[in-house]
């Protein structure tokens, strides 16, 4: 009897039973806490991919960036004299273009997320939001590298960050936020509609111009800069350029603004992708 009651004991195992979620507002986001490590090896696996049997390696993270400073400086800085509200053009420039080299490398990585891990997805049971986000964290990795050619040119042209650049945290991680935001509404809808990838390249293309990353925001008149500031990424850039360099207007209106459009384009964002998530596996 008690070696029965011993293997009784042993054969005893909990059940999980996984169910799809119920109603918009069930996130489940406590889920992501207990998955962390997979998060990490995701993190982990796209890194490694992406400089894998590569020849110039992490250079390619400072090659795009630079050399779009360079074109933006001939043309924008040297030809048709665009303002850079007193900072030399290139380093103005490319104090933009990190924080949108960012947004636009996770943005386009995490909308096509879902698809790429479609095995991974349809073999086993996690929290699906681990896949975008582990995309957009990637990105991390090739703007640490391209930040040290900024922080020369910062030495080169003899500037030095003010008390604003403590906020400058949070400014990096207001384009990782903007990245998720829109990759959440363009990764599920990638997953039904496989033509969305298409639209991705148009989309950041006419963002990139949309953005006052080639001239500044002083250009656009006052009593339009608000309504502007609705592009999310042109309060990133400003509050980049404002955390390190000491210039534009900081935390005023137009970031703000922009602040409270991620905060509805994220909130949206996660409702949406968790009311799809129960289709992922049967549709991918």
């Amino acid at each position: 009897m008690d070696i029965l009651k011993e293997d009784k004991k042993r054969i005893s195992v909990p059940i999980i039973t996984i169910r799809p979620s119920r109603g918009w507002f069930n996130l489940k986001l406590r889920d992501l806490w207990e998955y962390r490590e997979l998060l990490y090896f995701l993190v982990w696996r796209d890194v490694k991919v992406r400089y894998k049997q590569t020849v110039l390696g992490a250079a390619w993270a400072i090659v795009q960036p630079f050399f779009t400073m360079i074109v933006f400086t001939v043309f924008f800085g040297r030809l048709a004299k665009v303002p850079s509200d007193g900072i030399p053009y290139p380093i103005f420039a490319y104090a933009a273009l990190l924080p949108w080299q960012l947004f636009a490398h996770s943005l386009s990585e995490s909308s096509n997320s879902l698809v790429a891990n479609q095995q991974l997805i349809t073999k086993v049971y996690f929290p699906r939001l681990v896949i975008p986000i582990s995309a957009v964290i990637a990105g991390l990795v090739d703007f640490g590298i391209a930040f040290v050619v900024l922080l020369g040119m910062m030495l080169y042209y003899g500037i030095f960050p003010t008390v604003a650049v403590l906020t400058f945290p949070f400014f990096v991680c207001f384009a990782l936020v903007t990245a998720l935001a829109v990759g959440l509404w363009l990764s599920a809808l990638n997953v039904e509609y496989r033509d969305v990838r298409y639209t991705i390249p148009f989309l950041t293309q006419f963002w990139l111009f949309a953005t006052p990353i080639a001239y500044p925001s002083s250009l656009i008149p006052g009593q339009w800069r608000i309504l502007y500031g609705l592009n999310p990424m042109a309060g990133v850039v400003e509050g980049f350029r404002w955390a390190l360099l000491g210039k534009s207007g900081g935390f005023g209106p137009m970031v703000i603004v922009s602040l409270l459009a991620v905060i509805v384009l994220l909130a949206g964002g996660l409702i949406y992708f968790r009311r799809m998530e129960k289709t992922f596996a049967d549709i991918v």
